[in-house]
């Protein structure tokens, strides 16, 4: 890994989030679809601007030259491959992430926020699923590398989480008394039982600091943030072992994840297909890791590329065009 490449993108990262907090949202408001959509295609552009850059020069990320290549040939090849495994890793993020919005819209309604204090909850849960996804994917590129059977394990794992998307899906609201980052936050913390604007810590009239409601709702999104991690992390690293690839990728997919949350929230339930098509992807991953580990099975990057993309259009195509039966 080249450091001063890592440097520069997480610096990178910090100023479009310190942007995004201080100029594109300095006051809480709803965000508008119009808003939303421009927002995502920035988003887009901005991951495809760096598979461009993979493309022409990956050798940057890794702090090589074009001196260790013996033939231009080898070069491009390894350019090439390099921004699929990108292009791969990011759009099987990104799809992945959908399910999550479905989450996080089922969190924000059953805990009653307001609908302008979505952007504040969902921009602080993005800033710590950054940290997290970064020991995370470090971690399990170390562990992979010296164990590379946890391929197959993980990829059980997935089989049986896209067997399960399978499941009819349930409408019900979270139990907000009972869930256990609710629980655990209310018995180890002081927490104020009144709401306080879009503040996550109040001092009252004896100078004691409470946790406000929203939040616990912020612990809440992070902690449904790493159980979709445990999935979705694994799954990129079906299409790559370089964690520089893996992490780059879900940060470009989780810095979107917000805009894509507001463009789709209003009409996820019209796509009612995508939570089995993202089933089939699972399942589909899953015995690519599996394949490649015991059977040393070889599927193409670009192969997969068009299988994930492939699921995801067909899954929104069929949504569109079948309507869901009314129970």
């Amino acid at each position: 890994m080249n450091n001063l490449f890592f440097i520069i993108f997480m610096v990178f990262v910090v100023v479009m989030l310190t942007l995004d907090l201080t100029v594109f949202h300095k006051k809480d408001h709803v965000v508008t679809v119009k808003e939303a959509a421009l927002q995502t295609a920035m988003w887009v552009a901005l991951a495809m601007g760096f598979a461009v850059m993979l493309y022409f020069h990956a050798e940057w990320v890794h702090g090589r030259s074009v001196d260790d290549f013996a033939t231009l040939a080898e070069l491009n090849s390894y350019r090439h491959e390099t921004a699929e495994q990108f292009l791969a890793g990011y759009f099987l993020e990104e799809s992945l992430s959908i399910d999550n919005i479905f989450v996080m819209i089922m969190i924000f309604v059953s805990f009653g926020v307001k609908r302008e204090y979505y952007h504040r909850v969902l921009f602080w849960g993005i800033f710590g699923a950054i940290v997290l996804r970064f020991i995370f994917i470090f971690a399990l590129g170390a562990l992979v590398t010296k164990f590379s059977w946890l391929l197959a394990v993980f990829g059980v794992i997935l089989i049986y989480s896209g067997i399960k998307m399978f499941r009819p899906q349930s409408d019900e609201q979270i139990d907000t008394a009972n869930h256990p980052v609710v629980r655990f936050a209310s018995k180890h913390f002081p927490v104020s039982k009144e709401s306080y604007g879009h503040d996550f810590f109040h001092k009252n009239d004896m100078g004691k600091v409470l946790l406000t409601p929203l939040f616990i709702v912020l612990l809440v999104i992070e902690f449904s943030d790493i159980i979709f991690a445990v999935d979705s992390i694994p799954a990129v690293f079906s299409v790559t072992t370089d964690p520089v690839i893996v992490y780059t990728s879900n940060i470009f997919a989780i810095m979107g994840l917000r805009s894509l949350f507001f463009l789709l929230s209003d009409i996820a339930d019209r796509f009612w297909l995508l939570h089995y098509g993202l089933g089939a992807l699972l399942c589909f991953i899953g015995l690519k890791m599996i394949g490649g580990e015991l059977f040393h099975w070889h599927i193409d990057t670009l192969v997969s590329l068009l299988v994930i993309l492939g699921i995801l259009v067909v899954s929104v195509l069929l949504s569109i065009l079948i309507k869901k039966t009314a129970k």
